[in-house]
């Protein structure tokens, strides 16, 4: 990770972009390539992962803050300053293994929200990274998925879509104010 996209990892006070929450159409609109890795969206980078730390979060999709671009960045280290974040830009996931793993998620969408989904345990995917070079990566564990959380959200979908426990699911939205129709079942 260069200069130019880096970003201190530490919480703002006003974080330079709005979180919007489950419910909002704007996370269901499947989200635009993007033709050309220009300032703009270098500043777009910059800024999400300013939101992402300010949140506390380890993964941001730019849907996410209502923009309609398939771009998506993640840190599962935002503690360690020396680990550099990682920028996907038109991420598709190449491969995926057949063998599952049952994960805890959540979400900065649907805060408060922590619910048990089932995704592939290993992934390949190709994506631009912040330069607009193609890269190729191998992702097992909270990596694996962390992107595939997150290039969900580039296709609409949402990790409460993916739980297979409907009865749990819809007791955890109800404690914290979401509504069940919200959610579009997947699983």
């Amino acid at each position: 990770m260069t200069a130019e996209v880096l970003v201190e990892k530490k919480k703002l006070a006003k974080p330079p972009l709005e979180i919007y929450r489950l419910g909002d159409r704007v996370l269901r609109q499947p989200a635009k390539r993007i033709a050309k890795v220009d300032a703009e969206i270098k500043q777009l980078i910059r800024e999400m992962l300013q939101t992402m730390y300010s949140a506390d979060g380890i993964g941001l999709a730019a849907p996410q803050t209502a923009v309609n671009k398939q771009l998506i960045v993640i840190d599962c280290d935002p503690e360690e300053a020396a680990t550099p974040p990682l920028v996907l830009i038109n991420p598709v996931v190449k491969q995926a293994s057949r063998d599952l793993s049952v994960t805890q998620e959540g979400c900065l969408s649907i805060p408060g929200v922590y619910m048990d989904v089932k995704r592939p345990a290993a992934i390949e995917v190709s994506y631009k990274d912040e330069h607009g070079r193609p890269q190729k990566l191998q992702a097992t564990g909270l990596l694996a998925c962390c992107i595939q959380h997150e290039i969900d959200h580039l296709n609409g979908v949402l990790f409460v879509d993916r739980v297979e426990n409907a009865l749990l699911l819809n007791e955890a939205l109800a404690k914290h104010g979401f509504s069940a129709q919200a959610v579009k079942s997947i699983a």
